[in-house]
C-alpha cells in the first residue's frame, strides 16, 4: 500500500477561483490555503480585477494558474507569456489550435524571460478540446476527428513544440498516457463528484478519484467545492479521493 501524504494530495488540487470580485476571491484563498496546491484565475476574475488578483494571491504565499487560454498570432501570445512570467504566475495556458509556431514562440519567450529575471520557469499548458465539447460538437464545428483523436493529435503537436503539458478531459487521460511519456503534464478540469446529478455545461467528466487514478497530474475543481454546503469539508473529501487515486495507480 502506497503511503501518500496530505501535501502530496493537496498539491494536485487546483481550485477554480471563479469569483465576482477581489474580496470574494481572497475569502476563498483564506479558506482553502493549505488545502489546495494552486488557485486558478480565469477570464471572469481577471477581466474584473486584472493583474492585482495575481499579486494578492502571491502575497498570500499561494501559487497561481493563469487560465486565459492565449490564442492569437505567435508574437502577440509570446508577449502575453512574458507578461505572465513577470506577474510571477506558476502555470498558464495557450490554445493548442493556435498551432505549433505559436506554442514554440510562447515557450521560448516565457523561458527566456524567466531566466533573465531569475524566476522559476512556469508550467506552460496547451488546451486541447474543451470539456464542454463532445463528438457532436466537433462535427458541428467541422472537425472529422473524434474528441479523443483530436486531443491526442493536438497533445503530440504541443509536446513537440515544447509545451510542458496539456489541459484535457479526464476521459482523454488514458489515450494520452498510452502515447506520451509520464513527464508530460496533464491538467484535468471538469471534475465532478461520483454520482453528482447537477447538470451544467461540462460534458466529458470524471470524479477526482477516477482522474487521478487514470494518471492526471493535477485536477481543477470549482463548483463541487464552491457550491457545497460546507466548502472546506468538500475540499477535504476531494483530497481524500486524490489520495485514494494515487494509492490505486
Amino acid at each position: 500500500m502506497k503511503n501518500i501524504s496530505n501535501k502530496q494530495a493537496s498539491d494536485k488540487l487546483i481550485f477554480a477561483l471563479d469569483a465576482a470580485g477581489i474580496e470574494e476571491a481572497l475569502s476563498w484563498v483564506d479558506l482553502l490555503s493549505g488545502h489546495v496546491g494552486m488557485f486558478k484565475v480565469g477570464k471572469e476574475l481577471f477581466t474584473a480585477i486584472g493583474p492585482k488578483i495575481i499579486e494578492s494571491i502571491k502575497q498570500n504565499g499561494q501559487k497561481v494558474f493563469l487560465d486565459l487560454k492565449f490564442h492569437d498570432i505567435p508574437n502577440t501570445v509570446a508577449r502575453a507569456a512574458e507578461a505572465a512570467v513577470k506577474a510571477d504566475v506558476d502555470m498558464f495556458n495557450v490554445h493548442a489550435m493556435g498551432g505549433s509556431q505559436m506554442i514554440q514562440e510562447t515557450v521560448s519567450a516565457a523561458c527566456a524571460c524567466a531566466d533573465k529575471l531569475g524566476k522559476a520557469r512556469p508550467i506552460i499548458l496547451a488546451v486541447t478540446v474543451l470539456t464542454s465539447l463532445n463528438n457532436d460538437d466537433m462535427a458541428e464545428i467541422g472537425f472529422q476527428k473524434s474528441t479523443n483523436e483530436l486531443v491526442l493529435h493536438l497533445a503530440k503537436m504541443a509536446q513537440k513544440a515544447g509545451a510542458s503539458g496539456v489541459v484535457s478531459s479526464a476521459q482523454d487521460i488514458a489515450v494520452l498516457r498510452a502515447n506520451l511519456d509520464n513527464k508530460f503534464v496533464i491538467v484535468t478540469p471538469g471534475i465532478r463528484g461520483t454520482g453528482q446529478e447537477e447538470k451544467d455545461d461540462q460534458k466529458r467528466t470524471l470524479s477526482a478519484y477516477e482522474a487521478i487514478k487514470a494518471g492526471a497530474d493535477y485536477i481543477v475543481v470549482g463548483r463541487p467545492i464552491r457550491k457545497a454546503k460546507d466548502p472546506l469539508e468538500a475540499c477535504l473529501q476531494i483530497n481524500q479521493a486524490i489520495t485514494a487515486g494515487l494509492a490505486a495507480r
